[in-house]
């Protein structure tokens, strides 16, 4: 299971409910920033999640709205807070842009206060851990480098506790052991496979992140199945053209995708401060009905249902 929490879910500039770009993805221990807006690090604050655990940053794009926050929240570093390490990722471009902003204007010669990595990707794996993997995609956009983000959870074989109550299996190391793909030999000698425990594989909870986008049609394919798609939906379907000429959305095209795409959740973002949320939600429900627009401080639980 993964979960998000929305801090900033305006587009290009806040407005009086709404803080710029910034979402956080949490899954156990590991967290990621995705974006960071300008008023980020106030956000965090008044979330309550705190920077203990946000040590890694993934940015969709280099746009001002997007990384503003990042010199904030380094020079909130510098002083009050303590984190053990920080890796910014980004495209070429992007990163670029970040350089300049933290080393340039907040750091001005000064070292960072804690390990501080800038590290390029592209478009493929960018992060695996035990149980889940995060893979970078290209999104149009204007400008160079602009990606979205794959949150998913690895296959997994269910641990069939009946099962293991039949045979005997203790409570215990021995059924760590079965779960880890191990075969054990209980006291009286009798030996236990993981076969015998383990149930069909099962697919893990898949989230898709876009940040800011101009077109669809190349992000049916990577959005195919998805327990849960945040994109952005900077204008409504009566202003198309502009969002063309800016190489942004409406919500009837983030609609349109989620239904080609087969996803299970839409979560629209990014709203100019020019619509109301309940505008947005009017013209994407009847298209796809499992559609909120999130405001800040939105929090969702997304995971596979069976």
């Amino acid at each position: 299971m993964f979960e998000i929490l929305f801090l900033g879910t305006s587009a290009s500039a806040p407005s009086a409910n709404r803080g710029l770009a910034g979402q956080i993805v949490s899954h156990n221990e590991y967290r990621f920033l995705i974006d960071c807006g300008e008023g980020t690090q106030r956000q965090i604050l008044q979330s309550g999640i705190g920077f203990k655990r946000i040590t890694r940053i993934l940015v969709t794009h280099g746009h001002l709205d997007h990384i503003l926050g990042l010199g904030g929240l380094l020079s909130t570093l510098l002083r009050w807070e303590a984190i053990d390490e920080l890796e910014i990722f980004g495209g070429r471009a992007t990163l670029e842009r970040v350089r300049t902003l933290l080393y340039d204007v907040v750091l001005r010669g000064n070292q960072p206060p804690m390990p501080l990595k800038l590290t390029e990707i592209k478009p493929g794996l960018i992060f695996e851990a035990d149980d889940f993997t995060v893979t970078a995609f290209p999104v149009t956009h204007r400008g160079p480098d602009c990606l979205g983000f794959v949150f998913e959870e690895k296959a997994r074989r269910p641990f069939l506790a009946s099962k293991a109550d039949e045979l005997g299996v203790p409570f215990g190391p021995e059924r760590r052991d079965l779960v880890a793909g191990k075969e054990i030999t209980l006291p009286d000698g009798k030996r236990i496979s993981p076969e015998e425990v383990l149930g069909e594989w099962e697919k893990g909870s898949k989230l898709v992140v876009v940040g800011d986008a101009g077109r669809t049609d190349n992000l049916i394919e990577v959005s195919k199945d998805a327990d849960a798609l945040v994109i952005e939906s900077t204008y409504l379907d009566e202003e198309a053209d502009m969002a063309k000429k800016y190489s942004h959305l409406t919500a009837r095209m983030g609609a349109e995708l989620a239904v080609k795409a087969g996803v299970k959740k839409l979560i629209l973002t990014h709203i100019s401060r020019r619509y109301r949320g309940k505008d947005v939600l009017a013209e994407a429900q009847p298209i796809f009905s499992n559609t909120v627009v999130a405001r800040d401080f939105d929090n969702f639980q997304i995971k596979r249902e069976i």
